[in-house]
């Protein structure tokens, strides 16, 4: 289990290292005025392809910001959840700690993306509502990697039906995989800032599952401290 534990640091951290190397050639690699209003974008080359053989489709992408809201109601299911157990158990610390974990992550995916709010690394290729936004990474590829990944660990620990929760996780996935390749195919986002959303997601999400195998291995080390109750 220690070893494990410190196979899943290492890999968070080589996400991390590839995460933040891509960000910076995003700044000086390939960096061309295509964009509207003449705005910059690296990788420019594949970046204009990508989007001259997608193009814009407007429709798919209010689809996928609507369906956005579905990933916010499951994260809110779980806050719900947390605030339940803590009526419940009368104490912070007696709220299931994968909870307590899941919680802190939705805090650092927030943090993430007000990061990138306001240190713009490039534009979106088109105006919505005539205003050029923040691009990068993809706010709702990086939102729905975030919490339907972890949604899935949370629903394999909660749902006790194997069918179900079968059921329940590959409609989670599937649900993923529509919003991504829909993100892609809508055109309002940059190719290289899909892959940026899903690679700080993957990073994130590693960071999330390694808290929680080290929560596990200290709990089997210790149970008296990190046992949970009803």
């Amino acid at each position: 289990m220690k070893k494990r534990n410190q196979i899943n640091l290492m890999a968070t951290g080589g996400l991390l290292i590839l995460f933040v190397l891509y960000t910076i050639s995003l700044i000086y690699i390939d960096v061309k005025p295509i964009g509207p209003k003449d705005s910059a974008v690296a990788f420019a080359a594949i970046n204009g392809s990508v989007q001259r053989l997608f193009n814009v489709n407007m429709l798919l992408y209010n689809i996928t910001d609507w369906l956005g809201l579905v990933a916010i109601l499951v994260a809110l299911g779980f806050a719900v959840l947390g605030f339940v157990q803590l009526i419940k158990r009368k104490s912070l610390l007696r709220v299931d700690r994968s909870i307590l974990v899941l919680g802190g992550f939705y805090l650092l995916v927030i943090a993430a993306y007000l990061f990138f709010e306001y240190n713009i690394v490039n534009y979106r290729p088109v105006l919505i509502n005539s205003i050029l936004e923040a691009s990068y990474p993809s706010s709702t590829t990086m939102l729905v990697m975030c919490i339907m990944p972890t949604a899935m660990m949370q629903f394999h620990r909660l749902i006790q039906n194997k069918t179900v929760r079968l059921v329940v996780n590959i409609v989670c996935g599937v649900f993923a995989v529509f919003m991504i390749v829909g993100r892609m195919l809508s055109g309002v986002h940059w190719f290289t800032d899909i892959l940026g959303g899903i690679l700080l997601s993957s990073t994130l999400i590693m960071l999330y599952y390694s808290v929680n195998v080290y929560i596990e291995f200290k709990q089997i080390q210790q149970p008296g401290d990190f046992e949970e109750s009803d």
